[in-house]
């Protein structure tokens, strides 16, 4: 009888489990279906054909079941495949048979066919500038090998061109090429580009993707026998790709790079890890790059910099002091509150001259809350705890953090009051304000409530390309990587709240926000303008974006990071404690957080524990969240003490765990 180990699609310690083969002759990689209790799971050959005596100790006194069920051998796994799932295993602290069926397409029997697009491997008409050259020139010289560069560039300096020119040379090698982006609404614009200048498939893999498309994508991958390109979100990381040539993390910094349930991967790193297993080149490009890259490139000569755009200007940056200095508001300011008098005077003077504008919020909805006028009654997700947005167009009271929605009240259910007050702005109150102002002019949103999927997508933003819209007010998914030829007036509200964010990267995450959004403007003219309303115009990151001073945001927070050793100076690690017993999980968090300080005492390790304390938001789907937030220089010590955590921790009924190696959040 051989046996094999099997990494099971089950969330638990007891991950890799020994069953007897059976029937089957298996082979490492080979996906399986297995017994598991009364029921049966998924599972992936990570040893096969053992003999009795090299599971002895480990199958002693248990019943060995047999594999039920082995799946087409074209879907196996290889071994570069299996190293990256069992490294993210490790690093980010997570059940490997878990990740491995996460991250898989759903396995299908009768997938629905698709046919696969191919670019026309049209000429480059367009000549690099000297910096481009410099870049391209560096990066190729250095051959195939495995290492990482990375790319700053201003918004519409042409890292594009850069990427295409280093792809094109890859597939010339018969090698495929990896392109991540960090959100679904960029594809369009690269698939079209790629379509036209290389000359072999081309696969977009996002959320618009159908599961039977996706499981024919992977399938068509196992069996390619040739150069191929696959452009796509995080989770086209895992996707199979043979002689791997290059792998491209665009707009790195940003956090949609980076899952928040299930493995808390962050795509970027992964996608770096994949690079070093394939043995391959890995580039980085942003126009405002993470901190923590910005430390780890900047000094190297592996760093390249593109400071000018190759066409059009910078804006004129000007500020719009919000401020009221204690005078009382006008019936004419109401009117077109939250917008300020200036800034209705320079979409009127944009609109006169023929031209389209830009209007960026970071909330979505009508008002932030509502509250009554009479006893202060506040409207909350019994969920989360948490206000209400009002949706005027639906007239809906929505949460942001659950499916909870109810109809807009009529009056206080505390004390009858028909009187309601709505606190606070988002898209839908500023295309209101817009439309009875502008009332001759086109005006549209584009946000997550407008905007539910690829298509609608796509045709919101050909909209606004033919002119079919004169305002378009949107979040900050219209920040990235889009071009419009007719804009030059950017308006930004709401980056107050922002700055104010309780995070040790509000300040970071509002310079990278503003900084993206500068670049849809000027782009095609001399003269382009952003206007920003601010409460605090004083406020330093302001001067470092007005001036357009390349290092200089970097500079002052890199002082700020190591005083108070934040990343880059240091690495995190979250421990978040669920359940639905308030007091149970309080008691159990603070239990581990003495437990942990214990251990980093007797082995002395470079590590704070700091908290427990509630998660931003306690409550979520009957949950109550408490979290450990671990902070240490040594990354060994660091992993040490999460180790320690899981090998020691006794599980307590209704209470359960999560662990979130470099969090993007820390509350």
């Amino acid at each position: 009888m051989l046996y094999a180990r099997v990494a099971v699609k089950y969330p638990g310690k007891e991950g890799i489990l020994t069953y007897s083969q059976g029937e089957f002759e298996l082979q490492t990689g080979d996906l399986v279906s297995v017994p598991l209790g009364r029921r049966e799971t998924q599972g992936c050959v990570l040893e096969a054909n053992l003999a009795h005596e090299q599971v002895q100790k480990e199958i002693e006194g248990f019943k060995i079941k047999d594999v039920v069920e082995l799946f087409d051998r074209d879907l196996s796994l290889s071994v570069s495949e299996i190293s990256l799932y069992r490294w993210m295993a490790k690093y980010y602290h997570y059940n490997l048979g878990m990740i491995i069926f996460e991250s898989l397409p759903k396995i299908l029997k009768r997938p629905r066919k698709i046919e696969l697009q191919r670019g026309e491997g049209r000429a480059l008409e367009h000549q690099m500038s000297s910096l481009q050259q410099a870049a391209y020139d560096s990066i190729s010289k250095r051959g195939d090998h495995f290492d990482r560069y990375y790319i700053h560039g201003v918004t519409g300096s042409g890292k594009t061109l850069i990427y295409l020119n280093l792809i094109r040379d890859t597939l010339s090698k018969g090698k495929s090429v990896l392109f991540l982006l960090p959100e679904i609404n960029l594809t369009p614009q690269f698939t079209e580009t790629f379509l036209n200048f290389v000359d072999c498939p081309v696969l977009a893999y996002h959320s618009g993707v159908s599961n039977s498309e996706k499981f024919t994508i992977w399938k068509k991958l196992k069996e390619a026998d040739g150069p191929v390109i696959v452009m796509g979100v995080r989770s086209s990381v895992f996707l199979p790709m043979k002689d791997l040539g290059l792998v491209v993390v665009d707009e790195e910094h940003d956090n949609s790079f980076k899952q928040s349930d299930r493995c808390p991967y962050n795509g970027r790193d992964v996608a770096i890890k994949k690079a070093q297993i394939a043995n391959c080149p890995v580039i980085l490009g942003s126009a405002t790059p993470s901190v923590e890259n910005y430390h780890a490139f900047k000094q190297t000569d592996r760093y390249f910099t593109l400071k000018e755009r190759v066409a059009g200007s910078f804006p004129e940056i000007e500020l719009l002091d919000a401020r009221r200095g204690g005078r009382k508001i006008t019936e004419g300011e109401l009117d077109i509150w939250p917008f300020e008098q200036k800034s209705i005077d320079l979409i009127q003077g944009a609109l006169d001259s023929g031209e389209q504008v830009l209007v960026f919020v970071n909330r979505l909805g009508f008002a932030n809350y509502v509250q009554c006028r009479s006893c202060g009654h506040k409207f909350e997700d019994p969920n989360t705890g948490v206000a209400l947005r009002y949706f005027k167009n639906r007239n809906v009271l929505s949460s942001a953090h659950s499916e909870y929605e109810i109809p807009m009240p009529e009056m206080c259910p505390d004390c009858g009051n028909m009187s309601l007050l709505q606190k606070g702005y988002g898209t839908e109150r500023l295309q209101e304000v817009l439309e009875a102002r502008f009332s001759d002019r086109r005006i549209d949103r584009f946000d997550r409530d407008e905007i539910k999927n690829l298509d609608q997508l796509k045709d919101k933003l050909d909209r606004f390309h033919s002119g079919d819209i004169d305002i378009l007010v949107g979040t900050q998914m219209l920040s990235k990587g889009h071009n419009f030829s007719k804009v030059n007036l950017v308006l930004i509200l709401g980056v107050d709240s922002m700055m104010n964010f309780p995070d040790f990267r509000a300040i970071e995450k509002t310079y990278q926000t503003i900084t993206q959004i500068l670049g849809r403007a000027g782009r095609y003219s001399k003269k382009a303008k952003v206007a920003i309303q601010t409460l605090v115009p004083e406020n330093g990151i302001f001067h470092t974006i007005k001036e357009h001073s390349f290092d200089g945001f970097y500079e002052d927070e890199m002082q700020i990071r190591e005083f108070a050793e934040f990343p880059p100076y240091s690495k995190l690690a979250v421990i978040h404690f669920s359940s639905r017993f308030r007091e149970k999980v309080v008691q159990n968090s603070m239990a581990v957080a003495r437990a942990l300080e214990d251990f980093i005492s007797k082995n002395s390790l470079d590590v704070q524990v700091l908290g427990p304390a509630p998660a931003s938001i306690e409550k979520r789907a009957n949950q109550y969240t408490w979290t450990i937030l671990l902070k240490g220089k040594n990354v060994n010590h660091l992993h040490g003490l999460l180790n320690f955590f899981e090998s020691q921790y006794i599980r307590v009924s209704g209470i359960s765990y999560k662990i979130d190696v470099d969090p993007y959040h820390t509350l």
